[in-house]
């Protein structure tokens, strides 16, 4: 459980100058408040934090999440799971307009992204407000579930075994927003050498 009161020292982002600690609405929240000057070896998302030396298998990550970007179709956020290294790894992205680069579940896999999604919605209704969302992940189905507001209908859904460990992070392509109260639940594993 992470609420970010006593600061952020759990996480490790791409560029440490994008991310801070601040006060909103009364509480600490991790904020992504500017480009990360951090270059993928492959098209990903640019701007991302990770949770320091927890790899799970099974779990369910809830976070609450509000972004600061202006209202555009891409505008999004995103979260990280099964992120094996920068070239490995999973990763949501709750787009406000859905294509095949946007409002996804997409696989990093030593190439660009490649959209696994099987169902998702029109888009991710962005607003100025507080919103939660949840990741189910069960490794020996495949199962990623992806849920928003409502934690009983997900909003995506894909099937994949290619990474069945990894760390869990939270971000954004290349927007901004932040971040609070994320409660990771699940099977904390060794990272296999």
């Amino acid at each position: 459980r992470e609420n970010f009161e006593s600061g952020a020292q759990q996480w490790t982002p791409t560029d440490p100058n994008a991310w801070r600690v601040i006060e909103q609405d009364g509480s600490k929240v991790y904020s992504l408040h500017r480009q990360s000057k951090y270059k993928p070896t492959h098209r990903s998302p640019f701007n991302y934090s990770l949770l320091n030396d927890t790899w799970t298998g099974d779990f369910d990550l809830y976070a609450r999440v509000i972004t600061t970007q202006r209202d555009y179709g891409h505008r999004s956020m995103c979260l990280f799971f099964g992120w094996q290294d920068p070239e490995h790894f999973y990763y949501v992205h709750l787009g406000q307009k859905t294509d095949d680069h946007a409002n996804q579940i997409f696989i990093v896999n030593d190439a660009p992204r490649i959209k696994i999604s099987t169902r998702t919605t029109s888009g991710t209704p962005w607003d100025t407000e507080w919103h939660t969302v949840k990741i189910k992940r069960r490794v020996a189905s495949g199962l990623i579930e992806v849920y928003w507001d409502n934690m009983e209908d997900p909003i995506m859904i894909a099937e994949d075994k290619t990474f069945v460990w990894g760390k869990v992070g939270l971000g954004a392509f290349d927007d901004t927003g932040n971040w609070d109260d994320i409660q990771l639940y699940g099977v904390e594993i060794k990272r296999p050498e």
